[in-house]
Parts: C-alpha cells; sequence; structure tokens
C-alpha cells in the first residue's frame, strides 16, 4: 500500500484546532448528553473554551477535551464512529490513561439498553481481498517495528503474567500443537497463515506437512522467503489463494485469527471448507475473536482498521460452522485475559516506535493505531471481546484425546 493510498484512508474527519468561540448552551447539552451515556465511567468532559462537566461519582481517573463543534455534534450522533474519528483527527484530545478511560466507558456502555444492529454482510472473495490488502498489506517493514520476533499478529499465550511476548507466543504455537496432537508425517491445512510462524513451528517441530493458504502479498512473500531460509520449503507449501478456494485432503484442519474476517453469511461456506478437506478421523482448531452476545464490530474500527470484520459468538460458529457439517467440539478454550497481555505489550512496543510510524506514515495514522491497540487492550480487560480456541473432530471418530492432558 503506497502513501497516497495511506493519506486518503487516513485523511482528517475533523479539524484539530480550538474553536474560537465560547460554548452555546446548545453545545453544553450536547456534552451533557454525551456524558449522560457513559455517565457511570468517572471522567471529565471540557469543551473548548474551558466549561467541563465533572463526574457526579469518584474523582476522575482523565479529562476528555473536545475541541470544537463539529466533533462534539459528530460524537453526539454517532458515538460508535465519530470519536474515532475525531481522536484520529486530533479534534478530540484524552488527558490520561488511555486504556484506563475506555476500559472505564466500555464497563459503562454494557449497562446501557442494548441497540439495534445490522447483520455483518457477506465478504465476497474480490472483497475480502481488499479487506486484507487495507490492513495487512501496510508493509512488513511496520509490523515489525512492534511485533514479536515471529511476526504473529494473533493472541499469545503467557504461561504466567510475567512472561515475554516472545516466549508467550512460542507458547501459544506449541499449545496449539498440542491441542491438535500433531503426529509426523501428518496433513495439515492451516486457513489464514499470517506471515507463516504457526506453519514453520508445526513443520519444524512437530514434522507435519503444511500447505498455508493467505491471500496477503506482503504475508505469503514474507513467509515463502522464510521458509526457504529455513530449509523447510519441502514441508510447508504456502498458497496466495482464498480460504473458499481451498482443495485437497486433510488430517488436521486449523485457523488461527482469520474466523472474524469471514463475516457471518460466509460461516456456512466455512463450515463446507472445512468438511470437504477433513479426512475421516480428522480433527482441528479454531482460534478467533469472538462475543458473548451478537453484536457488530465498532463503526469505526470496520471504517478504518478492519473492514469486513465481524467476532462471531460460540453460538453462531457451532450454529452455522459445526452443526451442519456434524463437527464434535472437544473443547472450548478463552483466552481473553491473554489478549488483554499481549496488545499490553504491542501497544507498548508502538508507543516506542511511535516517531518512526509517523515518519512511515503520519500523525493521523499513528492516532488512529493508537486508538485501536488501546482500545482492543481495553475491550478485552472489560470483557466487550472473547478470545476462543476450539477444539473440534469429526463427529464419527473415536481417535480423539481420552482426557485433556493426554
Amino acid at each position: 500500500m503506497n502513501s497516497q493510498e495511506i493519506h486518503s484512508l487516513r485523511a482528517p474527519a475533523f479539524s484539530s484546532e480550538l474553536a474560537p468561540r465560547r460554548s452555546t448552551a446548545l453545545d453544553r447539552w450536547a456534552l451533557s448528553q454525551i456524558q449522560h451515556a457513559v455517565r457511570q465511567a468517572p471522567l471529565r468532559f471540557v469543551l473548548w473554551d474551558g466549561f467541563e462537566r465533572a463526574p457526579s461519582g469518584p474523582a476522575p481517573i482523565a479529562t476528555i477535551l473536545i475541541k470544537n463543534r463539529p466533533a462534539l455534534f459528530a460524537w453526539l450522533w454517532n458515538p460508535d464512529l465519530n470519536f474515532g474519528e475525531a481522536y484520529m483527527s486530533g479534534a478530540v484530545d484524552v488527558r490520561g490513561d488511555l486504556v484506563e478511560v475506555l476500559d472505564a466507558v466500555y464497563r459503562a456502555l454494557a449497562k446501557s439498553p442494548p441497540h439495534q444492529w445490522r447483520l455483518s454482510s457477506s465478504n465476497t472473495v474480490s472483497a475480502a481481498k481488499a479487506n486484507v490488502h487495507h490492513h495487512y498489506d501496510l508493509g512488513n517493514d511496520f509490523y515489525r517495528l512492534w511485533l514479536d520476533r515471529e511476526m504473529l499478529y494473533t493472541c499469545a499465550y503467557f504461561p504466567s503474567p510475567e512472561s515475554t511476548l516472545e516466549a508467550a507466543q512460542i507458547a501459544k504455537m506449541d499449545r496449539v500443537c498440542r491441542k491438535l496432537q500433531l503426529k509426523p508425517g501428518e496433513r495439515v491445512i492451516e486457513a489464514g497463515c499470517g506471515w507463516g510462524a504457526l506453519a514453520l513451528f508445526m513443520a519444524r517441530e512437530y514434522g507435519v506437512r503444511v500447505r498455508a493458504f493467505n491471500i496477503s502479498t506482503e504475508q505469503i512473500s514474507f513467509a515463502r522467503q522464510r521458509a526457504a531460509e529455513e530449509g523447510l520449503a519441502g514441508l510447508v507449501d504456502f498458497v496466495d489463494e482464498d480460504y473458499r478456494n481451498v482443495q485437497g485432503e486433510c488430517d488436521v484442519f486449523v485457523s488461527v485469527g482469520m474466523l472474524e474476517h469471514v463475516g457471518l453469511p460466509d460461516y456456512p461456506t466455512f463450515g463446507r471448507v472445512i468438511d470437504r478437506t477433513l479426512g475421516a478421523n480428522g480433527r482441528g482448531l479454531l482460534h478467533f475473536i469472538g462475543r458473548n452476545k451478537p453484536a457488530p464490530l465498532n463503526a469505526w474500527i470496520q471504517k478504518r482498521i478492519f473492514p469486513g470484520g465481524y467476532p462471531p459468538t460460540l453460538r453462531e460458529v457451532f450454529e452455522h460452522v459445526m452443526e451442519p457439517q456434524g463437527l464434535s467440539v472437544l473443547d472450548v478454550e478463552n483466552l481473553r485475559l491473554h489478549y488483554a497481555m499481549t496488545l499490553k505489550h504491542w501497544l507498548h512496543r508502538f508507543e516506542e516506535a511511535g516517531e518512526r510510524v509517523q515518519q512511515m506514515f503520519d500523525e493521523i495514522f499513528v492516532r488512529a493505531w493508537r486508538l485501536y491497540l488501546a482500545g482492543s487492550e481495553a475491550s478485552f480487560r472489560a470483557g466487550s471481546m472473547q478470545l476462543f480456541q476450539i477444539v473440534f473432530a469429526r463427529g464419527s471418530t473415536n481417535s480423539i484425546p481420552w482426557t485433556r492432558t493426554s
């Protein structure tokens, strides 16, 4: 993705300048409505002329400054979209810990009445390609600044909170392999392989043969080069292809961090892909961001960061992927707090690399990604988002673990 495309994607929606005129009674009413929506969050709200509304309960943990009228009324009109638009533009400033602020907001919103929401739309092959290009083809140099050495962009597994990110990502890969009980010589299909770390780990550490599918040009190129450098090209085949076009049979089907990009209307298709590729005694694992109850992805995240994304509930995955194909769910684990810890590491590394990121893109891009990473950490801390791992197998096979530890 070139700098012109990035600029068009990150074009500011609002001015970052302080309004020159005093706030009116209507402005102050609008501010009161915004505060009321998150009234249980201990936050101070301030307008451009210094007018403020303080929380009625505990002392505020932070101050949110709204710099001008367009940002104020846009936030009131569509908070899910326009808080993010105003923050990334610099029209809203958060004076305090951004993660703590968003954690408090998510917890306050969880107690509000539910909103009506629109079903996620289908991601066609061309739409999926465009969505992936928007996010994952920002450049390997960008992601290398703040991911771990293995370039894993999914939830890590921390044996202890003190584990390093590098150790936790290796522990995650090994945990996936042990859950799948991989055996030398088995055939594995991986749908959505990122930069290839898991596929290479499975081949190198467990002796399996992997066909890994992805539609990110940048990621596939990186993964193929790494496979060649490590002498694993004979065991791992990185395929530039959409999951819908996966062919061949496998003993194990694994997908880590892709299901949330498929889109709810296409879950039956995803289930049929598993069914037609999985052998008679096959088993598999799905690792994905999800929710406890149905809701769309935040509108700003959908627009600026992850177009086409949808975090499903377990029921939606069971109903639309597993049940139609007669697949048995063997184990479910929720690693929500592990993802919060992963994001804490990513955000810290991103902030350390902030000047370099700004040189690569611009200040608006830095603010957008800061908000995305901070908001994601807060959402897993607050329980707005979950991280599920499902282990499954053919319903008729008895080639399954006797116990969880076997």
